[in-house]
């Protein structure tokens, strides 16, 4: 039985400058060549978009713009066989992210939320038959989206159905009140999240400890660990880890974001958390061989 997953949050217009030198090498004020291209993205986007390549269907609920950009990410969507449900408004921008990506595939963003802010609960498609519910912590984290997802999560909540959190990056979380976000953890029932953002909401760097606080609140929690694999616990269970697979690293973009939807993908219908792990890690391998955060029409897992 293939996984029918509702991805809700941010979709972006990425535009990945590749540069040849380390970022301190950077001729600031002046030139320095680069590799240029644009490519969808914003983490439920992704999710959304590598969760098509699995045998799971997936649903984006976003916002772009009625522009050039929003088009594009229209069309990527359409392609891909990503359903989506109210996405173009019409006033404002669609979002776009700029991504700097170095020799060693390091990425760092520079986000312009666009229209992604100001989600509200009539975005929410009806759910029925919905299996999983997937919430990028970006729309929490944005106070204009934060009402709106609010109430998403209490109708989904009501409607039994699981929640698979990633509450996004430690410089987004930076932004908001920890406790806040503390607060969210309780009605999700798997969190996805690396190292970093474990330690931040936990302090622990112990990674085991960090998986056992987390616990405490949500049922399932997998930690990512970029080149080394993952590690994952459920309640009343023993903690399993993955190795990442052997692949040339081209742009980690989007490499948590793959990693979620292959996880999502086989654990939302099989709850067998070591194969889901490993799921993660395969479609994690693919994206990080390509460059952009997204699978290409044509990509096989």
């Amino acid at each position: 039985m293939s996984a029918k997953v509702l991805c809700i949050g941010d979709v972006m217009l990425d535009v990945v400058t590749k540069i040849a030198v380390m970022p301190s090498e950077i001729n600031y004020g002046s030139d320095t060549p680069a590799q240029i291209s644009t490519h969808g993205g914003g983490a439920a986007g992704n999710v959304a978009a590598w969760l098509t390549r699995t045998d799971a269907r997936a649903t984006i609920v976003g916002h772009v713009g009625n522009d050039s950009a929003g088009a594009a990410l229209v069309n990527e969507f359409d392609a891909l066989g990503v359903r989506h449900h109210n996405l173009v408004v019409d006033n404002g921008h669609s979002g776009v992210v700029v991504v700097l990506v170095d020799p060693t595939g390091e990425r760092t963003m520079f986000p312009d939320n666009g229209v992604n802010s100001g989600l509200t609960i009539k975005d929410l498609p009806e759910l029925d038959g919905f299996d999983a519910v997937y919430i990028s912590g970006y729309s929490p984290l944005d106070s204009l989206s934060r009402d709106g997802i609010k109430a998403m999560i209490t109708k989904i909540k009501a409607a039994g159905l699981p929640i698979y959190f990633d509450p996004a990056s430690v410089g987004g979380m930076k932004n908001a009140d920890i406790q806040e976000i503390k607060s969210w953890l309780p009605q999700m029932d798997v969190l996805l999240l690396n190292e970093e953002e474990a330690t931040y909401l936990t302090g622990l760097t112990d990674i085991e400890a960090a998986l056992d606080q987390l616990l405490q609140t949500s049922t399932t929690v997998v930690i990512k660990r970029g080149s080394h694999g993952a590690i994952g616990k459920s309640r009343g269970g023993e903690s399993v880890a993955v190795p990442a697979l052997s692949t040339e690293v081209v742009d980690t973009t989007g490499a948590g974001d793959s990693f979620a939807a292959g996880f999502i993908s086989y654990f939302a219908t099989k709850k067998d958390l070591t194969h889901a792990l490993m799921a993660g890690a395969e479609v994690a391998a693919h994206c990080v061989a390509i460059v952009g955060a997204r699978p290409r029409v044509g990509t096989k897992i």
